[in-house]
């Protein structure tokens, strides 16, 4: 059945690399995005073209990571995080059905606690990585693998 699925959570070393992966691509905070901006605004002060560069960050949200996983709005999904202690289940229970049938790899991991620390919050039923810095894609390869 498809809910036995969620009973298989990712193995203890493969989830600590991937958290660890993650962990890079944190979405900034009100603080850390006030500086950036400031920064840059100081940039176009002095006169210099500066250009805004858009962080590569993981994107959460049940609603928000389907439409990535369809491709919609011209960003696809890379790999989709499912926390397995959703409750109720009936939330993500179609998500990886969606991942099959568009794919994109996922995986189910331990903890909506876990992803929720991920990106800042308390507790996040999925997550998904869309881009991937240059230095990480070997890294994100095999763990794709």
């Amino acid at each position: 059945p498809m809910i036995n699925q969620f009973s298989k959570t990712l193995p203890k070393p493969i989830a600590t690399q991937v958290f660890r992966m993650a962990g890079k691509y944190k979405p900034e905070n009100k603080q850390e995005k006030r500086e950036r901006i400031r920064a840059l605004a100081a940039l176009r002060a002095e006169g210099k073209t500066a250009e805004a560069e858009k962080p590569i960050v993981l994107k959460h949200g049940i609603n928000h990571v389907a439409s990535l996983v369809m491709g919609k709005r011209g960003q696809k999904a890379k790999l989709v995080l499912i926390a397995h202690d959703v409750d109720p289940i009936e939330l993500v229970m179609w998500l990886p059905t969606l991942c099959n049938k568009c794919g994109v790899p996922y995986c189910i991991v331990k903890g909506k606690a876990a992803l929720g620390q991920l990106i800042g919050m308390k507790n996040a039923t999925c997550v998904a990585f869309t881009d991937i810095k240059e230095k990480d894609r070997r890294e994100f390869a095999s763990l794709l693998e």
